[in-house]
């Protein structure tokens, strides 16, 4: 397929993509710093491990009803700022206040207090944080209409975003360091501030200069006011059932579950490895080796998988682009068997680049091809153009991945054997943890490929429903 060159009124100037991809780094550090700073509610408070797990699963169920209504506000918003920019502007603001009050939890405190203060606090960070993320997701579907910008578009913004996963494995590293803090509550509050502050700043830049679709443009737009918002609910679920019954999006959806639940159900078994299978139980020989294997693996990702992906994408197609990189991605998973082995530790860093493809391209082609879905959406059901509500459902499924990762990484576990607690594991026990952490992802993938592989909306199918659209109501 011949690359075609993208028109200058379709291109995102340079300062607009460095905004969203500012906005998108906030994306990954909250949720980054969330990871990490959980361990420290069991170590630095001294919470029951049961109640610290429902801290982590609780508030997801409430995320999951905010973001649908979130996206369906804003896409029937109407203001001089704009569908989404407003919203990301209070947002950001909101969520890095939260943020930061979240994380000042005093040990002295009851851990019931704790707990109760947590989850609280945890509401309303996540009422502010989906104000920021689900308008700005949607803002990304609608920066430009053309299908290759789009991916490069999320291409940069996916670059940006995944410098936190080369930041945040080292937060561990730095809150537990007695020369920096004199104890690790101390270390989890002064690093919440910073991480707030820093998400504060990123997030207001898309606010600021980043540019959507002028909702004066749309008609057919529901006139949303604080009186009427309830009423329009049946709305909701209209605009709801007509993205589930849309099944490209259903694809990508399900080939999104898949891979990125298939890697997150093991993104712990290779601190695991590292600890009990090539350092034989030693927490002190580990040392670092388990941070540096993610950053890299982050930086790999973000400056290597990505780039050659888009390229990938613009030459042979989206879904080509994804088949491809899934498939390197499954060689990668694959020969972890034999680089993860005490006999060399440089060894176990040489899947990083082909395992990188699988995650490295998810989120740059998955999102640039819900853009492409949302004017095949707007073809068949008309205004308005529903960029938040199919961002919202997306990252719904996405989250729901994260929780049931959690669920059933902890259950695989607890099938195989595995004592946290033991200084070291049996030899069977390992055997089975190495073999679930290569199963389990090439095999989700594998089904990823299968979904994705008979996906119908390719470039000139996405031009054509272009064509038409600005035939029947102009260019946006």
């Amino acid at each position: 397929m011949s690359i075609v060159k993208t028109a200058k009124k379709d291109r995102v100037p340079f300062g607009q993509k460095a905004a969203f991809g500012a906005g998108h780094l906030v994306l990954n550090l909250y949720p980054g710093a969330l990871g990490f700073f959980m361990f420290f509610l069991l170590t630095a408070f001294g919470m029951d491990p049961f109640l610290a797990g429902l801290l982590g699963g609780l508030p997801r169920f409430f995320d999951a009803i905010t973001d649908p209504i979130m996206g369906f506000i804003s896409d029937n918003t109407s203001s001089k700022w704009g569908r989404r920019r407003p919203y990301i502007m209070v947002g950001g603001i909101l969520s890095a206040i939260t943020f930061v009050l979240l994380w000042q939890l005093d040990e002295n405190n009851s851990s019931d207090y704790n707990f109760w203060y947590f989850l609280i606090m945890s509401m309303v960070f996540l009422i502010g944080n989906t104000m920021f993320a689900t308008p700005l997701v949607g803002l990304g579907y609608e920066m430009t209409s053309d299908y290759n910008e789009r991916t490069r578009l999320m291409a940069f913004s996916q670059t940006v975003g995944l410098l936190a996963w080369v930041i945040v494995p080292w937060f561990w590293v730095i809150i537990a360091d007695p020369d920096i803090f004199s104890n690790q509550a101390e270390g989890v509050r002064t690093m919440a501030i910073y991480v707030g502050v820093a998400c504060l700043l990123l997030g207001l830049l898309p606010a600021i200069f980043c540019r959507g679709i002028d909702a004066s443009h749309m008609g057919n737009r529901k006139k949303l006011t604080f009186r009427t918002i309830f009423s329009n609910l049946k709305d909701l679920f209209i605009s709801i059932k007509e993205a589930v019954k849309n099944k490209p999006f259903m694809k990508l959806c399900g080939a999104t579950f898949l891979v990125f639940n298939g890697y997150q159900i093991v993104a712990s078994f290779s601190f695991f490895i590292f600890v009990f299978y090539i350092f034989n139980g030693s927490y002190e020989a580990t040392s670092t080796w388990p941070a540096w294997f993610s950053s890299i693996g982050a930086l790999v990702s973000a400056f290597l998988v990505i780039p050659i992906v888009s390229k990938m994408a613009e030459k042979w197609g989206k879904k080509n682009a994804f088949i491809i990189s899934t498939a390197l991605s499954i060689v990668g998973y694959a020969m972890k068997w034999w680089a993860f082995t005490p006999d060399n530790i440089w060894i176990s860093f040489v899947p990083i680049p082909l395992m990188s493809f699988g995650l490295g391209s998810l989120f740059t082609l998955m999102m640039s091809m819900t853009a492409d879905v949302c004017d095949l959406d707007e073809l068949v059901n008309g205004m308005p153009r529903k960029e938040g509500t199919f961002g919202a459902l997306y990252w719904w499924v996405v989250k729901l991945g994260q929780g049931l990762a959690l669920v059933l990484g902890g259950l695989v576990l607890k099938l195989i054997g595995f004592d946290g607690n033991a200084a070291t594991q049996t030899v069977e026990t390992l055997t089975k943890l190495r073999i679930a952490d290569i199963i389990i992802p090439v095999v989700t993938a594998a089904l990823a490929i299968w979904i994705m592989w008979k996906y119908g909306l390719s470039e000139d199918r996405a031009k054509d429903i272009k064509a038409q659209l600005e035939e029947r109501r102009g260019v946006l």
